[in-house]
């Protein structure tokens, strides 16, 4: 069982504080977090840093801790220049980068990106299979339907052979087999809760057994929306608080898991037991103090 931490992205009045990010990364890796992982938002009122820019300025804040983005909405990507970027801070970390991918939602941020919604799965499919061609070929001849190479190259490729592992962010059947072909991993949402998750974990075995693939080369993970609090009642606030901020919505309540660090504990474990391999903790309140209790208070008791 592996755990990581989410790291904190959003800019209080829009300013970057160098030393407390610094002390969190070096301080997840103290305390033994597997990974430290971003998410992508790229239009939004929420002041939240870059994925990209935050993995590398971490890259060079650790020794040790795998860094990931779950997810990149790749469609909205160029696919040459996402792997350019991936494969150049997979060089800079020493192999410590993880990728996670998704389609996205159907909505207006589409059409910002010139990205047609009846091919935005195609689009998204074929951008995949282009990353993987330039990082494991020296000579790069692809005819897709999106973007067209005749004998190009991209150096240097990934310091991971062949690639850094991709994991899938997604919910419908259909994106979970994709997952399992043409991934490495499946990445829970933390939108969704634990029962939903398990219902997709079940999707996503069926799929291994039907493909004929080996289930101990495919990782499956979840986002856990957290909040350790002794006072129950204050833990359920801040958390809805939170939710509602990230969402705009008011019925999310029941995919967070908070309160006590035993109610945590019996949290978490569900989800284990639902089929989770590595847990992202992504705390809703109080980024450092969170870490510091999951470590000392939850991690030991769901090993």
């Amino acid at each position: 069982m592996r755990f990581a931490i989410s790291i904190p992205q959003d800019l209080p009045d829009g300013e970057f504080d160098p030393a407390a990010f610094r002390a969190f990364l070096r301080r997840a890796e103290a305390l033994g977090f597997d990974g430290a992982w971003t998410q992508e938002q790229v239009l939004g009122s929420a002041a939240r840093s870059s994925p990209l820019e935050t993995m590398t300025y971490a890259a060079a804040c650790t020794e040790r801790i795998r860094l990931g983005c779950a997810v990149f909405v790749s469609t909205l990507h160029n696919p040459l220049h996402l792997a350019k970027s991936l494969s150049t801070l997979d060089q800079l970390s020493r192999g410590r980068v993880d990728v996670g991918v998704g389609v996205g939602n159907a909505g207006p941020a589409l059409a910002a990106f010139a990205v047609d919604p009846d091919s935005r799965v195609a689009r998204f499919t074929e951008g995949v299979e282009l990353m993987k061609a330039c990082w494991t070929r020296p000579s790069i001849t692809f005819d897709g339907r999106f973007w067209r190479l005749d004998g190009a190259a991209m150096e240097p490729k990934p310091f991971q052979k062949p690639h850094p592992p991709l994991w899938f962010g997604a919910r419908h059947p259909n994106a979970l087999r994709r997952a399992v072909r043409h991934g490495d991993g499946f990445f829970g949402a933390g939108s969704a809760t634990t029962a939903q998750f398990a219902d997709q974990v079940r999707t996503v075995r069926e799929a291994l057994a039907e493909q004929g693939r080996d289930a101990a080369g495919f990782q499956i993970a979840k986002r856990i929306y957290i909040g350790v609090d002794d006072d129950t009642a204050r833990a359920r606030e801040r958390t809805a608080a939170t939710l509602r901020r990230f969402y705009a919505r008011d019925d999310l309540l029941s995919v967070a898991v908070f309160g006590s660090a035993d109610e945590c504990v019996r949290g978490v474990r569900e989800v284990m037991d639902a089929g989770a391999e590595m847990v992202l903790f992504t705390p809703l309140f109080d980024d450092a103090e969170q870490m510091e209790r999951l470590a000392a208070e939850v991690m030991p008791r769901l090993l």
